[in-house]
């Protein structure tokens, strides 16, 4: 068995972006070999790291070409795991159970290819439970961006119904039934453990992931005097319209950027 975040194999990967150059990773985690997209700026130069962390399960919500070569050509070296189980990877997903170690190997697989110490964390939708949990088991994370993320997978079965079936599957039953799978998979009992400033964007409208998981976190974050920003919208849901998403990017990734570490 290899060290987590052993690089294990490469192969190159078609770029929607000539900007930036795309390399399909296989690394090792806990004793599997997981698979992620890793995206470098073709121009040379110093970048910073950026584990960017899907949302979704299995296929749905899979890690998207030209989203994470869009937050490359914002002068970062990306890497996003696809998780255990997807892909060709073994194991399986476990939405935000053992698979938070490939977010957490994830990140030594990052530093292998990025030119700094910094590694920030960006997160959509259930990758919130995979950046918090990395940033509490990890103590080199920059910052987190956590958009439209999920706190707590009780709320999620509870506002979800069409994912209860697949919760249920994948968890083992619903929490009324096993409350401590789900206890164990919010990372909120953990939060004091979490040093890295984190920013949470969400819209107010998004029923997909409800404003009570930014309200959670926040306020979870507050009590232990962490540094947290919100950038709430009044309007927007769960996907933010094209334009304004584009100018989210950028305005996050500055925002990264600027955080002491």
């Amino acid at each position: 068995m290899k060290i987590n975040g052993f690089v294990e194999s490469r192969r190159d990967y078609p770029s929607p972006n000539p900007k930036v150059r795309l390399t399909e990773i296989t690394y090792w985690s806990e004793g599997l070999r997981v698979k992620g997209l890793l995206a470098e700026p073709v121009a040379k130069g110093i970048y910073e790291g950026l584990l960017y962390l899907r949302g979704g399960m299995q296929g749905i919500g899979m890690v998207r070409p030209a989203r994470i070569a869009q937050f490359a050509s914002q002068g970062l070296v990306v890497f996003a795991p696809y998780y255990r189980g997807n892909r060709g990877g073994e194991g399986r997903d476990e939405f935000g159970g053992n698979d938070r170690y490939d977010a957490v190997n994830g990140v030594d697989v990052l530093k292998q290819y990025c030119h700094t110490h910094r590694i920030h964390i960006f997160a959509f939708s259930r990758g919130g439970l995979m950046a918090l949990w990395t940033g509490i088991l990890r103590d080199d994370i920059t910052s987190i961006v956590t958009w439209a993320g999920v706190s707590n997978p009780k709320f999620t079965y509870e506002e979800r119904i069409d994912m209860r079936r697949m919760m249920k599957r994948v968890i083992g039953g619903s929490p009324t039934k096993i409350p401590a799978a789900y206890e164990e998979r919010s990372p909120i009992a953990e939060i004091k453990k979490l040093n890295a400033p984190v920013l949470i964007i969400h819209g107010k409208k998004d029923e997909n992931v409800g404003l009570h998981h930014a309200l959670l976190l926040e306020e979870s974050l507050k009590a232990f005097n962490k540094h947290v920003e919100t950038w709430y919208f009044n309007d927007y849901t769960h996907f933010f319209p094209s334009a304004v998403n584009h100018k989210m990017v950028k305005s996050a990734c500055n925002w990264m950027k600027l955080q002491k570490g």
